[in-house]
């Protein structure tokens, strides 16, 4: 979430919030190591995907956190504002690239996601320059949301060598893998899923809701360009002086309730 302008007590720089956010970006490589490494099941007694998951949504959790902190004890800051994104991009970045490398999401809808995320921090930056705010769209609320349910999901259905439960891996309709049907033919005709079946299903499932994020993080670009246009046109619609400006961010933050890119 981001944190805006200005804090309690007028205290600004390494607050709760920045500290939270802060200890997101730390767990990024923590993360990286552990979808990259076999790890055996006996270092920790858990599995790797299931330390993984664990890891992922620990540090998405610390997004909510850090933005209801900054809300509750009014510590926002332009730190905050600074690495919040940052360690949002961080973290689905890292998360996504470990997918790639273990042959659970294909490169090309990582590029568009992430090239996506390039494309609006400059939007805002241009934006910003020019005196203007970039609202949050509830289309990037949603792309957000989806992408830590896709990667959550594809890290599960990682098998105990690494790499996903079927083959081929890249089938371009996943719900017409043979594998996945196979798996809803035995489910019907003995109401049984081994471990193996509930990896295909949690596979489908995944690459099912990446290609949501796909879509909405295309759309919600659109949106973006949209917005920047409308501004550029007309900029004295969007252009504030500086403390209507420090007010329109803290509106911004108000309104949000999830991350806002």
């Amino acid at each position: 979430m981001p944190q805006g302008i200005g804090a309690k007590g007028g205290r600004k720089g390494l607050n709760l919030p920045n500290a939270v956010t802060l200890l997101r970006i730390f767990i990024v490589p923590v993360l990286v190591v552990v979808l990259l490494t076999r790890v055996s099941e006996a270092w920790f007694g858990v599995s790797q995907r299931l330390l993984g998951v664990a890891i992922f949504l620990a540090a998405a959790l610390t997004d909510w956190l850090d933005g209801f902190l900054a809300r509750r004890r009014r510590q926002v800051s332009s730190l905050g504002m600074l690495l919040d994104p940052l360690a949002d991009k961080l973290l689905i970045s890292a998360a996504l690239i470990a997918l790639v490398d273990n042959r659970l999401a294909p490169a090309w809808a990582v590029v568009i996601i992430i090239g996506r995320e390039f494309a609006v921090t400059g939007l805002r930056g241009i934006a910003a320059r020019e005196g203007f705010v970039i609202a949050p769209s509830r289309m990037g609320k949603f792309k957000m949301l989806a992408e830590v349910v896709a990667v959550a999901l594809l890290i599960l259905s990682m098998t105990d060598e690494g790499g996903p439960p079927v083959t081929p891996y890249a089938v371009p309709v996943f719900w017409e893998a043979p594998a996945f049907v196979h798996v809803l033919a035995r489910f019907s005709a003995n109401g049984h899923l081994s471990a193996h079946d509930v990896r295909i299903l949690l596979y489908s499932a995944g690459r099912a809701v990446l290609w949501l994020v796909v879509i909405s993080s295309i759309w919600s670009l659109y949106g973006y360009f949209r917005q920047f246009y409308a501004f550029m046109r007309n900029p004295m619609s969007g252009r504030f002086s500086v403390p209507r400006r420090a007010q329109a961010e803290e509106d911004v933050l108000a309104r949000s309730s999830g991350r806002s890119s």
